[in-house]
């Protein structure tokens, strides 16, 4: 039987684990309540210029409005905005989303074209990408904990914009994790430029979908089936003082506001997560505590037993 100071020293590791992933927890808890809360104030508004923009992308003059709408002939290279955390202990959140954005690549990539993909990261667990799968990482962008304000989105965003109309790339995507609740959370990969309306429901756009958390999710099904049936436009737009100096500010704008919104998404499922992954390593902590306390016990009991059966041993060969 395993000696008792051993299994004490071992009791006390875990107890100092316990305490640490205890603390990690609460912090999470913090992070991902603030999270929430600005992932929940935007999400409707998200949707809806998402909406707008996809109006837009089906207008019948539309690809002779704006050069983000319009649509072209050959996709050569596909630029790829992947969303991770900065740090583990986050159970598969990365993986997920990595894996998520490597299968998009290999099922959309059509046979006998060779189209190159390149990443753009916004966490620091996104390089992996390079040294498992070997594709091309172009920027590397900084991603704070809590996002409060747009401004922060602005850089990337019009680092992608930019290459979009150069013809840097021919087709945008955006790999973030969609929060649904504390308990589930779902990787995406969503088309953000061109607009298109005719793309997958995979890339459609549409975030959320828990209706206790206050999200109207007839609403979202209902802008989802529409959009799949291509029955968005029921309008026209008039624009003043003109289409081009109208959309010019407006569409950068509402493709901001999409990007804004999935990184909003990826750091309410990170936090939840963490939260989730540090819960249950507190958890299984007090698992092998209680499991070790019960085993030193009966160490401890079985050494007494032995001393108590020598000196009983000891005093009758004495007599």
């Amino acid at each position: 039987m395993a000696n008792t100071k051993e299994i004490q020293r071992r009791i006390k590791s875990i107890q100092s684990t316990k305490k640490i992933t205890k603390a990690m927890e609460m912090v999470a808890a913090s992070k991902m309540r603030k999270a929430i809360e600005a992932v929940l104030k935007t999400r409707t508004y998200a949707n809806l210029s998402w909406e707008t923009v996809l109006h837009l992308s089906n207008m019948k003059n539309g690809d002779e409005l704006h050069p983000l709408l319009r649509k072209r002939d050959k996709i050569k290279k596909v630029g790829i905005i992947l969303i991770t955390s900065n740090r583990g202990l986050c159970s598969g959140f990365n993986t997920v989303i990595i894996n998520k954005a490597h299968d998009s690549i290999k099922k959309h990539r059509k046979p006998g074209k060779e189209e190159e993909s390149a990443f753009m990261l916004i966490g620091k667990k996104g390089a992996v990408v390079k040294k498992y799968f070997g594709y091309d990482v172009v920027a590397e962008f900084e991603k704070m904990d809590i996002i409060s304000e747009i401004s922060e989105v602005l850089s990337i965003s019009k680092i992608v914009i930019n290459d979009y109309l150069d013809g840097k790339y021919d087709k945008i995507m955006v790999a973030y994790t969609d929060y649904v609740s504390i308990s589930k959370q779902v990787p995406r990969v969503k088309q953000l430029l061109p607009v298109d309306i005719e793309a997958e429901e995979e890339y459609l756009g549409i975030v959320g979908g828990d209706t206790r958390l206050g999200i109207d999710k007839d609403f979202i099904d209902e802008k989802k089936e529409k959009h799949l049936k291509g029955q968005v436009v029921d309008c026209d737009y008039t624009f003043e003082p003109s289409p081009k100096e109208v959309l010019d500010e407006m569409v950068p704008r509402l493709i901001e506001v999409q990007l804004f919104q999935a990184l909003l998404e990826s750091n309410a499922s990170e936090h939840s997560a963490r939260m989730t992954a540090m819960h249950q390593a507190t958890d299984a902590a007090n698992d092998m505590e209680s499991e070790l306390t019960l085993f030193y016990n009966k160490a401890r009991q079985a050494s007494i037993t032995a001393e108590i059966a020598e000196i009983s041993a000891g005093a009758k060969a004495i007599n």
